[in-house]
């Protein structure tokens, strides 16, 4: 059951475009106990026809500029080549503490984000 509620919590997520493979690897690895290799390469069977489903739909709602997609896959590609093997011959401990890292540097970024928004609001009321 825990394996459904993850997977529907992270199409929805991903369906929105916010990165529910970022979520999948936190809930396989926290919640299934997961090695992080393994929860990274089960995130990327994941994301294969989650972003399908999401390129259709963007697609028709024309939402996509196909040039820089083009360019961004290109070079997506070559990084995900780069990154399996670093992920390959890197230790699990420093593969978990690492991306440990990178959802803290997210979750202080987004509070930063909200905390310019609301300052910004702030100022527009006050004059």
């Amino acid at each position: 059951m825990a394996e459904i509620l993850m997977g529907i919590v992270a199409g929805i997520v991903s369906g929105t475009g916010m990165g529910g493979g970022t979520i999948l690897i936190f809930l396989l690895t926290f919640i299934l106990g997961i090695e992080q290799h393994n929860a990274q390469a089960t995130n990327l069977i994941f994301f294969i026809p989650t972003s399908i489903v999401a390129i259709i739909v963007n697609l028709k709602n024309k939402n996509i500029d196909l040039k820089l997609a083009v360019i961004i896959t290109v070079m997506g590609i070559l990084g995900a080549i780069i990154g399996a093997n670093i992920s390959l011959n890197t230790d699990v401990n420093i593969l978990r503490k690492s991306f440990g890292i990178f959802l803290a540097s997210i979750a202080i970024n987004e509070i930063y984000s909200i905390i310019k928004l609301y300052k910004k609001g702030e100022n527009t009321n006050n004059k």
